[in-house]
């Protein structure tokens, strides 16, 4: 199975060639600021499975255990690493077709912005506990 995605202006391509684990809602406040949203959404990739396609992202250090990756020219931030795993985060929104994975977790709630909720029965962390139990599905079956 293969997913691509990239940026708004097409500078960045990438591909994901294997299965799109879960997917999450983080509230972070660097997420906030790092993306201009009141949520982010990311769905966990292993690493050996993602690539880009085209260009080369710039990489932001948004704190002492991540790095950011987005586009130099409109700015679309497409992936999340932290340092020393193996897997990572890419924006969901950021997939050609986004819908193929829903999060089923939020993360970092104690930084929720008040007036923002999303109305859902999915498990709540005040911090990042950002991977789920086995139980949780992939989307290696659609």
């Amino acid at each position: 199975m293969s997913f691509e995605g990239g940026c708004h202006c097409g500078g960045l391509r990438y591909r994901v060639d294997g299965p799109v684990k879960w997917g999450t809602y983080c509230h972070c406040r660097i997420c906030q600021l790092t993306l201009g949203a009141s949520v982010s959404a990311f769905a966990s990739v292993s690493e050996d499975h993602f690539c880009y396609t085209k260009g080369e992202p710039k990489v932001y250090r948004s704190s002492a255990e991540a790095v950011r990756e987005f586009c130099g020219n409109c700015g679309a931030q497409l992936v999340f690493r932290r340092d020393g795993k193996h897997r990572l985060g890419v924006n969901i929104v950021t997939f050609d077709d986004p819908a193929i994975i829903e999060p089923t977790m939020h993360i970092w709630t104690e930084s929720r912005i008040p007036w923002f909720d999303t109305k859902d029965g999915h498990e709540r962390r005040r911090q990042v506990q950002p991977h789920p139990s086995p139980a949780h599905p992939s989307t290696s079956s659609r």
